[in-house]
């Protein structure tokens, strides 16, 4: 084992890698000066850097997803899936019904309450082949490309973070920290400026990913708040709900409310299943069946081909706007989700760990979609009005298709609580991500450092509302994700180098014990989450 990262007091913060958490701090609120002092010059700087990383890198982009996606699959089938993510004798702290829920409230956020039934439809107007809108050709590629968009490619990054933050930190038991993964290739210097410099990349992806699904929220808050009560929607009323729902984030952190924000996750997930349920009972139950089973197959057809079209010949810009951005937006997530997903994981083995973190919670993704966005394109063709609503407002898609269903005031609440949960849920555990990945791997940081990041988190959503709305939110993630995805490449590598050097042996065939022999300090960094 190597030494610790060593961490050093900042003002009233005690614990903390000086140079990774003083330089992200300064860039963060540099860039919250610049885009509060210069709101329309910042604007103009998130379109210019969207439109010249979309047309210079998104081909990168549309690479190197496939390409883990590839990694992901070989790693499954190769030698190496035997090796268990801890010591030899370590076994599952977790169930797997319990493990496969925790992966599914990782998989269901904000952004897929946002885009269920917003993606779907956009696409049915504005198909990425064909020439028009509003066909049913149209409405056959809506929700596979919605598919392509949430699924394997996107768990696919997920992996491989999650895999060498598990790997690294449980298995060789370096820090639970991004630099950790790079052992194989630089060994000690990973506590010097190149470990610092790949922590920092690490703070940004998060800060600007995470950023950019608070930000998606606030703008559906609202707009549910429009529909329900008839609040104003603005990017003022936006930033007030984020800074109410920010305070109640810091608030949990301050109370040490970890037990609450494991209920408040678990009331997440049965709200959403229940929602979702109402919706195939109540909604176009045949026709939703039919379209999960149909898209799938579609899916799995045609991902060669989506995997690596870029749209050069029509060069419409539906590629960039689309594929880009969510490659993007998860490559930004990656160090968060990625965190979450290895510290419930520890003790499975590489090849437990793909089958359930690529395949469950994809499968759960395309329920979601099919159910949602399938119940708003069968109301479009049947009875319309659907995609005027959303061509008017796309964050309104949600409840003008719940509109349209009965007991839709109720429903609508239910979204809308559902939302604001997932907003709390998120604020609170990326700021612990940051603060971890600020504090030299420290798996329980100091509260009061946890706080300054929650906060911060909200102050750039609210900057980024602000300079531009969903276009700069959209730029944040493109543009973050751009440095760490050559970080995740790299990561990859070191990954290899590291499984070459592993005894290879059959896996133990003893049953996972029970969850509650877990021990002390891993049912507290559980309930840190």
């Amino acid at each position: 084992m190597s030494t610790p990262v060593k961490t050093a007091p900042i003002l009233f913060f005690p614990r903390c890698s000086r140079p990774v958490f003083i330089s992200a701090a300064l860039v963060i609120f540099g860039f919250i000066f610049y885009g509060t002092v210069f709101t329309a010059e910042a604007e103009q700087l998130f379109q210019f850097l969207q439109n010249r990383i979309i047309h210079y890198f998104g081909w990168y982009y549309v690479v190197t997803v496939t390409f883990l996606l590839g990694f992901v699959i070989w790693l499954l089938f190769s030698r190496y899936g035997a090796i268990r993510l801890g010591m030899p004798e370590e076994r599952p702290a977790f169930t797997t019904m319990g493990w496969f829920s925790m992966l599914f409230s990782a998989g269901m956020g904000i952004g897929l309450l946002f885009w269920s039934i917003a993606e779907p439809v956009n696409h049915y107007m504005n198909p990425p082949h064909g020439e028009g809108g509003g066909t049913l050709a149209a409405a056959d590629n809506a929700i596979q490309y919605t598919f392509f968009h949430w699924g394997l490619h996107a768990w696919a990054i997920y992996v491989v973070v999650a895999l060498c933050l598990a790997y690294f930190g449980f298995r060789r038991k370096l820090p639970l920290s991004i630099r950790s993964a790079f052992y194989p290739l630089i060994g000690e210097r990973i506590y010097g400026p190149i470990g610092h410099v790949i922590d920092i990349l690490a703070v940004f992806g998060t800060m600007f990913g995470i950023a950019t699904s608070l930000g998606l929220g606030a703008i559906q808050v609202n707009a549910g708040l429009n529909y329900l009560l008839g609040v104003e929607t603005s990017a003022v009323i936006q930033i007030v709900l984020i800074a109410l729902m920010t305070a109640l984030a810091t608030t949990s952190v301050i109370l040490g409310l970890h037990r609450g924000i494991k209920r408040l996750s678990i009331l997440n997930i049965v709200l959403s299943a229940i929602l979702v349920g109402f919706i195939l009972i109540v909604g176009p139950t045949l026709f939703v069946l039919n379209l999960l089973v149909e898209s799938t197959g579609r899916y799995l057809q045609q991902i060669v081909y989506m995997s690596f079209w870029t749209d050069v010949i029509r060069d419409t810009g539906w590629t960039g706007n689309w594929t880009v951005f969510y490659w993007g937006w998860w490559i930004a997530w990656s160090p968060f989700v990625g965190m979450f997903i290895a510290r419930v994981s520890r003790g499975r083995t590489i090849r437990e760990f793909i089958l359930g973190v690529l395949f469950a919670p994809t499968l759960a993704t395309f329920v979601w979609v099919a159910i949602l966005g399938g119940t708003a394109i069968d109301l479009e063709l049947n009875t319309g009005g659907i995609t005027g609503a959303v061509s008017q407002s796309v964050e309104q898609a949600l409840y003008v298709t719940l509109d349209k269903l009965p007991w839709a005031a109720l429903t609508s609440i239910v979204s809308t609580i559902v939302i604001i949960t997932y907003f709390v849920t998120s604020a609170d555990s990326g700021g612990l991500v940051i603060d971890m990945l600020c504090a030299g791997g420290d798996p329980n940081p100091p509260k009061i450092q946890r706080v300054f990041w929650s906060v911060l988190i909200g102050v750039v959503a609210s900057v980024l509302l602000l300079a531009g709305g969903l276009k700069a939110l959209q730029t944040a993630s493109i543009t973050s994700a751009l440095p760490f995805s050559v970080i995740i490449l790299l990561m990859v590598w070191s990954l290899i180098k590291a499984l070459r050097t592993e005894p290879i042996a059959p896996s133990p065939t003893e049953e996972p014990p029970a969850p509650e022999t877990m021990s002390e300090h891993e049912e507290q960094d559980y309930e840190s989450y």
